[in-house]
């Protein structure tokens, strides 16, 4: 392949899959974290164990192939890839290798540029090592085979990317539709990603750095790992071909080995597990199980719903949210409806630590509560007083605003008396506003307001306000 631009990146991302048990036997995935007791003859690779494959995996994994566009295999082949170190006991990985499930596909990123996709396929954690201290000091290693057997989805990319923030922007975009897809469970799953960066100065002489955990580390490390490659090449020294891994705490890659060719790894067929049919009924009943994803609700968010850019990109991108918005926004003002569900939802469930679920506030509410401002029933600071107090605990709407007392006050006397009262007890603040300034008069606004409890239109106290300080 022939290169052009100045940095080359490709990414190699590692996706643990939601399941209840592993990827060849019925282990938890997740559990009790007194270390290898999560564990059975066939995670440990025991003589006479015989891996049997979850079909939940497969089933997640086959969803990914076909968000990502990718062409799914006929079928489903696994391999050995041998290798011997401590984290695979019986020193080989289960994996695949000649026939990929998945070969193609793309995912946009945000700017709207395509990165392509090379191969999805699906294989087996390999253990946790622990180290005592960071890797270098550490004057033993210890192993946790808990999580070997895991289900992984790998996804290599071409490389196609060209700066670390392509390579951040691509991991958010394919995080937004593994959620979509509800195949990876964020709160306790691993997602990481190995990155092989190459510059125009070294010839594209590719290194790989592995292990790298979240957005925010990749666009770390892939900067470093560029700036060092740079100075190597203008103090005239060849960039070795070579496997890094990344410290985060130093914020450095430092060597691991010279870097492995596919053949070194010996790959054969893995005779304990013979071949699966995927067939065409099978993808098709996967494929109608797969839900609108954020790209496809984005567009139908500005063209249906005519919200702008922004706000239609952020409610497209959780799926909690935009599944609230698409229920809000039938019964009441689109933009009204975006407007709450992007900003006030999001700052009482911030405030409150809760996600969505956990606060028990239902599209109903949100109806109820907008269809309240819609008519000019509450004031909008009424409403915003009414999200805080069901994000701790919801109740009725509606009854709760009548017996509160919350609708609003249209008497315009009342008003009137309480825009008054505002003038006379801050009459330096009138002189202020009456030279020019105009953030006295948001002051004595919100004198008025605070008089009114929050239930005095801000039109009306503006107006009124207006007319008397004229």
């Amino acid at each position: 392949m022939k290169f052009t631009t100045d940095i080359i990146i490709g990414l190699e991302v590692h996706c643990e899959l939601k399941t209840a048990s592993k990827l060849f036997c019925s282990c938890p995935t997740h559990g009790s974290d007194e270390p290898n007791t999560r564990t059975c003859p066939t995670c440990l690779g025991m003589p006479g164990s015989k891996p049997v494959l979850n079909k939940k995996a497969l089933d997640f994994a086959a969803k990914i192939c076909l968000a990502l566009k990718s062409s799914i295999a006929n079928e489903l082949v696994f391999s050995r890839k041998s290798y011997f170190y401590p984290d695979m006991s019986k020193n080989y990985q289960i994996t695949q290798y000649e026939l990929p499930l998945g070969t193609g596909g793309h995912l946009s990123l945000e700017s709207g540029k395509t990165i392509r996709m090379k191969r999805i396929h699906i294989e087996e954690d390999p253990a946790s090592l622990v180290h005592v201290g960071s890797m270098h000091s550490s004057p033993y290693v210890l192993v946790d085979y808990n999580r070997s057997g895991n289900p992984l989805v790998e996804m290599v990319t071409e490389p196609d990317m060209h700066s670390p923030d392509e390579a951040r922007d691509f991991m958010k975009q394919l995080i937004t539709v593994l959620d979509y897809l509800g195949v990876f469970d964020s709160h306790v799953g691993i997602i990481k990603a190995d990155a092989n960066v190459s510059i125009k100065e070294s010839h594209y002489s590719r290194v790989e750095i592995k292990n790298i955990t979240g957005f925010k580390e990749i666009e770390r490390a892939l900067n470093y790992e560029i700036a060092r490659q740079k100075k190597e090449a203008t103090e005239g020294r060849a960039i070795a071909q070579e496997t890094r891994s990344w410290d985060a705490e130093k914020g450095a890659t430092f060597s691991l080995r010279k870097k492995e060719t596919e053949e070194d790894y010996g790959y054969i067929i893995d005779a304990d597990l013979v071949p699966i049919e995927v067939t065409k009924d099978y993808i098709a009943k996967l494929q109608a199980e797969i839900p609108e994803l954020a790209q496809e609700k984005l567009k139908k968010f500005r063209e249906q719903y005519g919200i702008e850019e922004t706000t239609a990109s952020v409610l497209a991108k959780d799926k909690e949210l935009a599944a609230m918005y698409e229920h809000v926004s039938k019964h009441v003002n689109a933009q009204l409806a975006a407007n709450w569900v992007r900003r006030e939802l999001p700052r009482v469930l911030n405030y409150t630590k809760k996600t969505l679920e956990e606060s028990g506030i239902t599209p109903g509410h949100m109806i109820s509560l907008l269809k309240l401002i819609e008519s000019k029933r509450i004031t909008e600071k009424t409403g915003q007083r009414i999200i805080e107090k069901l994000a701790v605990e919801p109740f009725n709407v509606e009854l709760h605003v009548q017996t509160e007392g919350l609708e609003t006050i249209s008497d315009s006397s009342a008003i009137e008396a309480w825009c008054k009262e505002a003038i006379a007890e801050n009459q330096d603040v009138v002189n202020d506003y009456k030279k020019g300034n105009e953030k006295s008069f948001n002051f004595l606004v919100g004198c008025v307001m605070k008089k009114a409890k929050g239930k005095a239109p801000p039109k009306d106290v503006n107006d009124i306000l207006k007319k008397l300080l004229s």
